[in-house]
């Protein structure tokens, strides 16, 4: 289990929630485990909730890119696919007229 599934289980979020889904699992956590009562757990909930609303880190996490890596760069380095037809079949067709 990587870093995002075990904040996403420590919340009790599907793979697909939102921004307020997230933060609403958030604050039940922490109504039942307050800091003074159990504050390994508490430490637990903050930790994912900073994971899961940050994201550029949701992001890394996701893609299971290295966190001292910038993101950025990773996105440089995939291949990229043309799946679209661009101008040039359109300028070509132009060009011979």
């Amino acid at each position: 289990m990587n870093e995002h599934e075990n904040a996403r289980s420590i919340l009790g979020v599907a793979n697909e929630a939102g921004d307020a889904e997230i933060r609403a699992a958030y604050l039940q956590n922490i109504k039942d485990h307050p800091p003074d009562r159990s504050p390994a757990a508490f430490e637990r909930i903050r930790d994912a909730y900073d994971l899961l609303r940050d994201p550029r880190r949701r992001a890394q996490s996701i893609f299971a890119v290295d966190p001292s890596r910038s993101l950025v760069s990773w996105l440089d380095e995939q291949p990229l696919k043309r799946s679209f037809v661009g101008p040039e079949p359109w300028l070509h067709a132009a060009r011979k007229r």
